[in-house]
């Protein structure tokens, strides 16, 4: 169970993952030692997870971002049954694919993806996606604005 200072905590390597402990140290009050002991022991408990970077992806060339929702169907053409995480897992593959998820709802997949162009986005999602076992249809919504934290 977190506790107030383990969430000051967690929150501030949210914003930062570089944040050192003598820096949310002096950021929260909290003693130097009882930040680095408290993350230490998040990270065994698995809490924490890993550490990330946010990146640009305008300059990284990858400025469009879309949201795709997927239907699928459970059975190929040649009668060969497919599961729902079979055909996540393949389109997860993707290297435009930044995250796949299962869902309930008018969707059962919904990915975002980041692409270059809308022409770079067309393609993805009507030569590539549209061509993996499963994937029955699409509903791309684009991104206009992120509204950052």
């Amino acid at each position: 169970m977190l506790n107030k200072k383990d969430e000051l905590i967690l929150s501030m390597l949210q914003k930062n993952s570089k944040y050192s402990s003598r820096e949310i140290s002096g950021k929260t009050g909290i003693p130097i030692t009882t930040v680095h002991n408290r993350i230490k022991r998040m990270e065994q408990e698995g809490i924490i997870k890993s550490y990330s970077v946010s990146v640009d992806k305008e300059k990284l060339g990858r400025a469009v971002t879309a949201y795709v929702h997927i239907a699928v169907t459970y059975t190929k053409a040649d009668g060969t049954k497919l599961s729902q995480e079979e055909i996540a897992r393949n389109i997860r593959k993707m290297p435009e694919v930044e995250e796949c998820a299962i869902v309930t709802g008018t969707s059962d997949i919904i990915i975002k993806v980041s692409a270059t162009s809308i022409n770079d986005l067309h393609n993805l999602v009507i030569n590539r996606l549209r061509e993996i076992d499963g994937v029955l249809s699409t509903l791309t919504s684009i991104v206009l604005k992120n509204i950052e934290s």
